[in-house]
């Protein structure tokens, strides 16, 4: 189902996004969505917690925390989504997670925002230092038996592996590693997915956009495992 939304509001857009997401609820208890950027998780995020209550624990790969405060007076942008979902009581605090992050910071206070909102850092340092194995158990160790959302910026690859987004970072994650991961979630309470900031103009040879239906095989192959 494609979802149409308003061009020129991003509030309404939003609300556009809610809805429609609710409709497509009523028919499947589960959703996989296909971004977009990532202020898509925002209305998702809303639309879930009121399909199977809130809150939902939060798997978040990115090169950026995306819980910054407004840029340039708009509070809702695709740097700010796990900001007003943790403010709104969509996310559950003690048990959400950032994988991959290795992006700037405006201060350091944007840490300790973070781990108030609820998160627990992973960074792209950490595939080498812990392995694949390790940050997995950190992972299922965490989350528990919880309901789970699972959020994918293309970002988190390293440029090498997606060029086409709009904020690359460099020393970022390989696809291997990020479809290792992706697939050792297996089993867990699974109730959406995104995949989100493909820019195919920017994405040479196709190159991200393989990257990225590859994630969303994997994430699909994830949410048609055990029911629950």
């Amino acid at each position: 189902m494609d979802i149409a939304v308003n061009p020129f509001s991003i509030a309404e857009a939003v609300l556009e996004i809610e809805r429609g997401a609710l409709e497509l609820l009523d028919r499947t208890p589960r959703l996989l969505t296909i971004g977009g950027d990532h202020t898509i998780s925002l209305p998702l995020l809303r639309a879930l917690c009121k399909k199977h209550g809130a809150p939902i624990t939060v798997i978040h790969f990115d090169a950026h925390l995306d819980t910054f405060g407004s840029y340039f007076g708009a509070d809702i942008t695709h740097g700010t989504p796990f900001r007003l979902a943790s403010e709104e009581g969509l996310i559950d605090r003690e048990s959400s997670m950032h994988l991959g992050i290795r992006g700037p910071l405006y201060g350091a206070e944007n840490l300790t925002d973070d781990e108030a909102l609820g998160f627990q850092i992973i960074t792209s340092g950490h595939f080498d230092s812990e392995g694949m194995a390790g940050i997995l158990e950190r992972v299922r160790a965490r989350v528990g038996d919880r309901p789970v959302y699972v959020s994918i910026d293309i970002d988190v690859l390293d440029p090498a592996f997606a060029p086409g987004t709009g904020t690359p970072e460099a020393g970022g994650i390989t696809s291997r590693e990020l479809l290792t991961i992706i697939r050792g979630l297996a089993g867990l309470r699974i109730v959406g997915c995104d995949i989100v900031e493909v820019a195919p103009a920017h994405d040479h040879a196709q190159i991200t956009g393989i990257a990225a239906a590859h994630v969303m095989y994997d994430l699909l192959s994830l949410m048609a495992g055990p029911k629950f």
